[in-house]
Order: structure tokens, then sequence, then C-alpha cells
């Protein structure tokens, strides 16, 4: 069940995200009809509070996903304290069969917390069908190019990778609240907008490294997009990069993004693509099916 089903109102300060609006009665409705053996709620959402509602009223058992730091996420826009945001979480989490997290990281600090249910690896693939090698070419600017592709919004921190002094060319691919703004005060950034599919894998392909200044997300998949396409990561040391790339030889973790950045371009392309060649889809649909809680 995604919003696209049902009538939707902009999510604050993400209008391109919708919000289903009083889902409860329709969703219940779905559920019944489908009669599924198993439940997964992927979001707290209003479509995931709605599912939540009716699992718990019919004695159906359901499992969750934690894809984002949303406590963080909500704290950056709203001075809420994040004990009130990670309650929230609690709440909404705690009849859950199992939480399911990408890393270790976070599965340690969802324990940390003191979230009940328990907390089991799903980790993620890469298409490397798709994100692979190419013909760096396709991008014409003053080399080397270092590249952001993502939502471009307040908890991505992108700001600290476009005020880096790097030589080169700044390009960043993705839309969001905060593009008018950036565009405005980085001039000379190119600001690609949304790619999606062969056009963003070209892009991919064309960096020389990729930059990832985010320090909310639980995985960041882009970073292995990015290690597919054969593009080294400078990143921070923080949860997500910690995880996808630490020792792997295929990226740079530091608390200087910029030095980060200049040591990462000496990493081959080999390099990158045999690490994310180690997250395959089967391997995490193996995972998924195994955290359900099968129930009919």
């Amino acid at each position: 069940m995604t919003p696209d089903l049902f009538r939707t109102i902009p999510c604050p300060t993400y209008p391109e995200i919708r919000l289903a609006l009083f889902p409860g009665r329709r969703v219940a409705a779905m559920i019944e009809d489908f009669q599924p053996q198993a439940i997964h709620i992927a979001t707290e959402g209003p479509l995931g509070v709605a599912a939540r509602a009716h699992c718990l009223k019919q004695g159906y058992p359901f499992t969750t996903a934690y894809h984002t730091r949303f406590p963080e996420y909500v704290h950056a826009r709203v001075p809420l304290p994040l004990s009130w945001l990670y309650a929230v979480m609690k709440w909404f989490h705690g009849p859950s069969s199992a939480i399911m997290v990408a890393t270790q990281t976070i599965e340690d600090d969802l324990i940390a917390r003191g979230f009940r249910p328990p907390v089991r690896r799903w980790s993620r693939g890469v298409w490397t069908d798709l994100f692979k090698p190419r013909d760096k070419a396709f991008l014409d600017a003053p080399r080397p190019i270092s590249l952001f592709t993502g939502r471009v919004a307040v908890e991505k921190n992108i700001e600290a990778f476009l005020k880096l002094d790097l030589p080169g060319t700044k390009y960043v691919v993705g839309d969001g609240p905060q593009l008018d703004d950036l565009k405005r005060k980085y001039p000379a950034v190119r600001f690609a907008g949304v790619k999606e599919g062969e056009e963003l894998a070209k892009y991919f392909a064309a960096a020389d490294v990729f930059v990832f200044p985010s320090r909310t997300d639980t995985f960041g998949l882009v970073l292995l997009e990015a290690m597919a396409s054969g593009v080294p990561v400078a990143a921070y040391p923080v949860p997500g990069p910690l995880d996808v790339v630490n020792q792997s030889g295929a990226g740079v973790l530091s608390d200087d993004l910029a030095a980060a950045v200049t040591a990462a371009l000496a990493i081959p392309a080999e390099a990158c693509r045999n690490h994310a060649l180690k997250y395959s889809w089967d391997a995490s649909f193996d995972q998924f099916e195994g955290n359900l809680h099968v129930f009919r």
C-alpha cells in the first residue's frame, strides 16, 4: 500500500512526499480483502500507523523497518527534544515482532535506546547491471568532479560539501526544499536536478569522487551505487558510511571531509566495484523473507 492509492496532502517541508489522509478504514479493508500471510509495515507515516492499529485490533503479528533516523530528521526542522521523538518511535515499533535495520551500528543504537522488539538485519542491495563503470566523458567539466546525489534537504548536510574548497567541479543531482537556496548561495556548483535510471547511472560513473556529507542516514544506498559505478566515496565516520565503507578500501571516512575527498581520489575504480559486488539483492531478499512473521 502506498500513498498514491489515497487522498493525500504534501508533507510539511517535503512537498514531494505525500501523506495519506484518514486512511484507517480503507487500510483495514485492503488488509482483510488481501488476506495476507504476513504483514510488514515499512514506514512510520499515516499508512503505517493505520496498518499498526488494524493489526493490533485483529491480533495480527507484523514486522516493521527502521529505514531513517526519523527523530534526527524532525529535530533538524523543529526544536523538539530527541527524547520525545524517540519515545514516539518506541511506541510505534513496540508491538512489532521484529524491527528490521540495515546495519550493525543502527542495531546497536536502537538496543542501547531501549527498543524492545528483536532487532534483525535487513541489508540493502545494489543494481550492479545498471550502476557500473562507464565513459567519464558524459560530464564535460573541469576535473576532478565531486558528486552528491540525493534529496536536497537540510538533514543531508549538503552545505558541508558545497562550502569545501576543492579543485575541479562540484555536481549535485536531486531536488528538495533547499535547492533554490543552495543554487543562490553556490552559483559555481552545477545542479543537475532529478535524474533516474540510465541517466542517473551515467552521472554516477562520470564522477571522480562521491561526497556523502549526511550524518543522519541509516545506510546510504547511494554509497553502494557510487562504488558499483567505480567511484570512491568520501564521507564522515558516522552510521551508514561506517557500516558500508569503513575498512573496505573503497572510500575514505574522516571528520575532515576535504581531506577525505583528496584521499579518496587516489582509490582505483576496481576496488570500489569489487566491494559493491558483495551486496546482492538475492541476499537482501532472503534476509527480509526470513525476518517476516508468517501467521497464516
